[in-house]
C-alpha cells in the first residue's frame, strides 16, 4: 500500500520535474537546455516587465502542457522543446496587441499553435529553430490588421543615438526576448555564459559587429541603438558557436546574411521577428553541409 509520504515525495519529483522543463524550455530562446539559464531570463523579462514575465511564464507552461497531453516525445519535452517558440509567441503577442481579452486568448492559442507546428518540424528533423515563432506571430499579427485592429498597440516612441559601442552587443540579447533594457540584456548574457562561455561571448561578438556594421551603411540609429540590428545575430552566433577557427568564420558567415536579410526586410512593413536569424542558419547550415560532403568527396 502506498503511504502517503510516498504520494508527496512522488508529488515533489513531479512539479520539480514539471518546474525544470518549464525553465529549460525558456532557456531554449537562446539554445540553452539548461534551467539556471532560464531562471535567470525569466528575472531578466520581469525586471523589464512583470505583465511580459507572467506572459512567458504562462506561454511556456501552455506550450510544454500541449506537447504533454498530445503525448509528443518524453526527450523532446524533457528538454524544453516546446517552450521556446510558444514563449516568443506570448512575448510578441503582448508587445503587438493592447492588454485585454483578445491579448490573452491570441497567446494561449498561438503557444498552442507554435508547439504543434514545432512538433511538426521536429518529427522531420528540420532544424528550423524558431520558425514556428514567427509563423504564428505573423498569421496572428495579420489576422488583427486586416480584421481586429482596434487592438492593436501604438508601438512606443524611442529616442536614442548611440553614444558607446559597449553596449550593443547587451541590447543585442535584451532585444532577443523582446527587452530593451541593458540590465536586462547583461542578464541574459550572463544566463548564456553560465551554460555555455564560448556561445555568450561569440553571441556578443555578432552583436556588436552587426551593429557597427549597420552604423556603417546607414541604418536607422534608434533601431541600431536599441538592438534591432544585433539580436539576429546573437542567435547566429549562439548557433554555430565552438573552439575551432572554422566554427568563426561560419558565425561571421551567418552574422552578415542575418544582416543583410535584416536590412532588406526594414524596407518592408513586415515585422522581422527572428526570421532573418532563421532564414540566415538555414542557408549556413545548407553551405556548411554541403561544402563538408565535397570536401570529404575530392580532398580526403
Amino acid at each position: 500500500m502506498t503511504s502517503k509520504i510516498d504520494i508527496e515525495n512522488r508529488l515533489v519529483v513531479k512539479i520539480t520535474s514539471l518546474t525544470s522543463i518549464i525553465l529549460k524550455g525558456l532557456g531554449q530562446i537562446m539554445l540553452q537546455e539548461n534551467p539556471v539559464t532560464g531562471v535567470l531570463f525569466l528575472i531578466g523579462i520581469f525586471y523589464g516587465s512583470v505583465i511580459m514575465g507572467t506572459v512567458a511564464l504562462l506561454a511556456t507552461v501552455c506550450g510544454t502542457a500541449t506537447a504533454i497531453f498530445l503525448k509528443y516525445d518524453k526527450s523532446e519535452i524533457d528538454k524544453g522543446l516546446y517552450g521556446f517558440s510558444a514563449a516568443l509567441v506570448g512575448l510578441a503577442i503582448i508587445l503587438f496587441i493592447k492588454h485585454g481579452v483578445f491579448s490573452w486568448v491570441f497567446i494561449i492559442i498561438g503557444s498552442i499553435l507554435a508547439t504543434v507546428l514545432q512538433h511538426f518540424f521536429i518529427k522531420r528533423k528540420t532544424p528550423v529553430f524558431t520558425l514556428p515563432f514567427v509563423l504564428v506571430t505573423w498569421l496572428i499579427l495579420f489576422l488583427t490588421n486586416n480584421y481586429f485592429t482596434g487592438i492593436m498597440s501604438e508601438p512606443p516612441v524611442v529616442i536614442s543615438s548611440i553614444t558607446d559601442y559597449f553596449t550593443f552587443g547587451f541590447k543585442g540579447y535584451g532585444q532577443v526576448i523582446f527587452q530593451d533594457s541593458l540590465i536586462s540584456g547583461i542578464l541574459f548574457f550572463i544566463a548564456v555564459f553560465i551554460s555555455s562561455p564560448i556561445s555568450a561571448l561569440y553571441g556578443l561578438a555578432g552583436a556588436t559587429l552587426s551593429a557597427i556594421i549597420a552604423f556603417k551603411l546607414s541604418a536607422p540609429i534608434n533601431d541600431i541603438s536599441i538592438g534591432l540590428f544585433s539580436y539576429n545575430a546573437v542567435l547566429c552566433a549562439i548557433v554555430f558557436s565552438g573552439t575551432q577557427i572554422k566554427n568563426g568564420i561560419w558565425i561571421l558567415v551567418s552574422v552578415l546574411l542575418s544582416l543583410a536579410i535584416s536590412l532588406l526586410m526594414s524596407q518592408f512593413n513586415v515585422p522581422q521577428l527572428t526570421f532573418p536569424f532563421v532564414l540566415a542558419s538555414c542557408i549556413t547550415l545548407f553551405l556548411k553541409v554541403n561544402l563538408t560532403l565535397l570536401k570529404n568527396k575530392y580532398f580526403k
